[in-house]
This record gives structure tokens, sequence and C-alpha cells, in this order.
């Protein structure tokens, strides 16, 4: 079953508590991310970890003795998966594997690997002529190797990921998008349904959940969509 992560990206923490607390045991995981850490620093993690296990999406990026650091404290405060950034290089990635390895109850270290709001032209621009795809697969390659115990993709990239890395890999999909929604800043998106049956392990949801009039029953629908991708 593809589990379903709930983006609690709203800059109120108790806003996103409250959220968190009428979800709990429904969804596999919350995501903590920069708006609320950056307001709320560790305190965002430790409040929303009492209501279920806690996503920390801070995309690490940095000279790997630092991301070793930050690696450390993050899983000091518990958390259950953390994000670094692939293009960040092996030694980076390794070094946050290594913090994260020292916990006798280590975290998911999950490498970003090309942003879902970035397509062909945007990586172009950045001076890097290939496919999201192709890139993705790259950096996954190589972030695996360095001791990633999870990837984030868009789930058009899942079938590519699995044919490469086996299917025992962690793939994390944000862009999750119900059909009928609109995409907003993401660019490569799918629905629920489709990305589990391409074999997401979880997928991520924000704003198709917490912009909802009711919160609880968007995500019990996502919740339906999945399952039926599992199906079909």
């Amino acid at each position: 079953m593809t589990g379903l992560i709930v983006a609690l990206d709203s800059p109120d923490l108790d806003e996103s508590e409250a959220l968190a607390a009428k979800l709990a045991g429904r969804v596999a995981a919350f995501k903590v991310g920069l708006t609320l850490f950056t307001g709320y620093g560790p305190d965002a993690v430790r409040r929303i970890a009492a209501h279920g296990p806690v996503f920390c999406d801070l995309k690490l990026h940095d000279i790997p003795h630092q991301v070793g650091l930050a690696a450390a404290r993050l899983t000091g405060l518990g958390v259950w998966m953390f994000t670094v950034h692939s293009s960040g290089g092996a030694a980076m990635v390794g070094a946050a594997a290594k913090a994260a390895g020292a916990s006798a109850t280590p975290p998911l270290v999950a490498a970003v690997t090309v942003l879902t709001s970035l397509t062909r032209h945007d990586l172009a621009e950045m001076g890097i002529a290939a496919e999201p795809q192709d890139q993705v697969v790259r950096l996954a390659r190589t972030a695996v190797e360095a001791g990633a115990t999870a990837l984030v993709c868009s789930a058009n990239e899942i079938a590519a990921l699995r044919a490469q890395l086996g299917p025992d890999v962690v793939l994390v999909t944000p862009g999750i998008r119900p059909a009928g929604t609109e995409a907003g800043d993401q660019a490569r998106v799918m629905t629920p349904a489709r990305a589990a049956a391409a074999g997401a392990s979880f997928v991520v949801v924000g704003r198709p959940i917490t912009g909802a009039g009711n919160p609880v029953a968007a995500a019990e629908s996502i919740l339906e969509e999945l399952a039926q991708g599992i199906e079909a």
C-alpha cells in the first residue's frame, strides 16, 4: 500500500498541529518543511511528532561536515525521515547517512533528485543538458551508492528508478494532484491512483488537503485513490 504523507506547509504551527491531530492515525506521516521549521525550529518537529511520524523536509545542501552535523541534530530530534539534495555530491550524502546511521533507530535519509517544479527547459537554463528523467536516475544512483535510504522524485520517474535500482528502494513522490485540481507551481505531476500504480512508496500531498474545506475528507478521498491504484 502506498502511504500518504501530508505536507503541513502553513506558516502557523497551531493551525498545522490542529490538522495533524485530526489526521493522526489516518495517514503515514506529516511533512515539516522550510516554512514551519524556519518559523518555529525544532519545536515544530516536536509538536507535530506528537501526532505521527515526521518527514522533515529541509533539503540539506552544504559541505559534508555541516550536513553531517545537521543530520545528527535531526536524527536526535527523532524524525522518521529527512531530506538532503543529491546534487550536493556523494560525500555530502554519505555524511548525512553516516550521522543517521549512528542512531539505534536511524531515520530514512531521502535524497532529493530533481525538484518536481523543474522542467527540461529549467535544467537547460542551469547548464544541465539532460531530460529530467535521465538526470533523476543519474543523481539517484549516486545517492544510493553513497548511503541514501530513500529518494524523492516525481512519479513520472518511478518506472525508470525501479528498473535501475530495484523494488526495495523507498520512493517518495511529491507533485501529486488529484484529478481536477490545479498543479500550482508543480510541473511534473501525477494523480494519486497513477502514482500508486506506478509503484510509489509514499506520496506527498499538501494544498489539495490543507486547503480543502474538509481536510479529513480530502485525505480520505486520496487514500481511496491510492488503494484503487494498487488494485488496478
